[in-house]
Order: structure tokens, then C-alpha cells, then sequence
């Protein structure tokens, strides 16, 4: 059912067929909810998750934005090391903020790295199947952040894995809107 959902979902996004309602709203608090939720999922393997920033008020539709991250965080958990540690952080860039999800452990293979984004493609198989991962999150995220014409990305660190997303955070109503649809 849950996969159903999920490709209903990423099929109404990449033909340009769901509602986004763009508003400017405190990603901060929303992040926020979902990194404790997050810390009773981890308990067991001993991560910490970190986050510790400031308020900060983007552009975006929010529920769409809470499904972005959402799969980075699911991702996280799943990929993270025992005894690990899952980071979310902001830097920004001008009216531009970007937001990070780190998680130690493996990195992606080079040779991966563009494949993540596609519908299905799983990078380890069978690590997938202890979690149930389907190949279906990553894509979700390309179709929404193209639909908000915001980059997106996935980097190595020495010791883990970072993706990332970007909104923009400036105080003026974005281009793609008119004023007639801000909330």
C-alpha cells in the first residue's frame, strides 16, 4: 500500500499533476517534530541525531518539503553506524539555504551516485531488505525539488554520506509565484 502511494505520489509530481501550495513557513519546527520521532526509531543502535538550528522560514509547500525530508532522514537511519551519528544542518547561501542530512557510515559508490535519483535503483540490495527500502524515496525527491527549480545533491565524507536540498529563504515572495496564491 505504502509503494502504491508512493508512486501515485511521484507520478502526479513529475507530470506537473499535484496541487503545491508555496507559503513561507518555519522548516526549523518542522524538522525539528521530525527529528525526535526520529530519536526513538535509533534507540536500539545507539545513534545520536543531531540538530541544533536556528528558525528559519522558507519557501516551499510544506508537506511536500516534510516528504524530502522524511526520505533523507529514512535513509539516514537506515544507512547509519551502529554507535553512529545522523546530523541535520543548515548553511547559507544568499537568499538560499541549504539543508543537510548527514549520517556516518559507508559511502555511495562514485559510479552510484547519479543512479540514486532514479525510480527503483537500489544501491545495495540486499542491505535494502533488512529495511524494507523500495527505490522509490530518492526519486520522490528529484521530482519535488525540480518542481521548486532547486538543486539537490548527495556528497561522501571521509567518515559517511551527506544529501542535501536547497530553498529559498529570502523575506520576498519567490518569482514562480503570483501574489494572489502566498499564504
Amino acid at each position: 500500500n505504502r509503494i502504491v502511494h508512493k508512486l501515485l505520489t511521484l507520478n502526479q509530481i513529475e507530470f506537473g499533476n499535484n496541487q503545491v501550495n508555496m507559503e513561507r513557513f518555519d522548516i526549523t519546527e518542522m524538522i525539528r517534530n521530525m527529528v525526535e520521532s526520529s530519536k526513538i526509531l535509533v534507540e536500539k543502535q545507539e545513534v545520536k541525531i543531531i540538530f541544533d538550528e536556528p528558525e528559519t522560514h522558507v519557501w516551499a509547500d510544506e508537506f511536500m518539503i516534510e516528504e524530502v525530508v522524511n526520505n533523507y532522514l529514512s535513509n539516514a537511519r537506515n544507512h547509519v553506524t551502529d554507535g553512529g551519528i545522523i546530523k541535520v544542518s543548515y548553511c547559507r547561501h544568499g537568499n538560499d539555504v541549504r539543508i543537510k542530512v548527514f549520517n556516518t557510515g559507508d559511502h555511495i559508490p562514485q559510479e552510484d551516485i547519479d543512479k540514486l535519483w532514479v525510480k527503483f535503483y537500489k544501491v545495495d540490495k540486499a542491505h535494502t531488505r533488512e529495511y524494507g527500502g523500495n527505490g522509490i524515496g530518492l526519486s520522490i525527491v528529484k521530482a519535488i525539488m525540480e518542481s521548486f527549480h532547486q538543486e539537490y545533491g548527495v556528497k561522501n565524507y571521509e567518515n559517511g554520506v551527506e544529501f542535501w536540498f536547497t530553498l529559498d529563504a529570502s523575506n520576498e515572495v519567490p518569482e514562480l509565484m503570483n501574489p494572489g496564491e502566498v499564504k
